[in-house]
């Protein structure tokens, strides 16, 4: 079962793609900051981290580096920030992709889905 590290300060937002994400087949793990992300990341390493750029403590573009500097996971950013700036800024630090809030939740895991995709070819070919 592919494995989802969800990342976000905001309880409305994490129960409801929790449940979304388990209802669509993934485990997920949740956590309202960077740091406890980046020790639930050692603990377990997910398939792709979903992540908030405005976390408490760590934030989201520190976080991204951090993973960044020894793991190649698909990130994908979930924000509020829509600035060109912001999006330029979080996809060159390392995320894969970039959503901002609000969003549709039906594209999220589109976009989680293309990105496992681009990470495990191999399982996406019909013999």
């Amino acid at each position: 079962m592919t494995h989802v590290l969800l990342v976000d300060d905001e309880e409305a937002l994490r129960a409801s793609l929790t449940y979304a994400l388990t209802k669509d087949g993934y485990t997920v793990t949740t956590a309202t900051d960077g740091m406890t992300a980046l020790k639930l990341f050692h603990k377990q390493v997910p398939d792709v981290i979903l992540l908030d750029l405005m976390l408490p403590g760590i934030d989201g573009m520190e976080l991204c580096w951090r993973i960044r500097a020894f793991s190649n996971i698909p990130i994908l950013m979930l924000t509020a920030k829509d600035q060109d700036i912001d999006k330029i800024w979080g996809l060159e630090a390392g995320a894969d992709d970039y959503v901002t809030k609000p969003f549709n939740t039906r594209e999220l895991l589109a976009r989680i889905k293309a990105v496992l995709r681009r990470r495990h070819p191999e399982e996406n070919t019909s013999d």
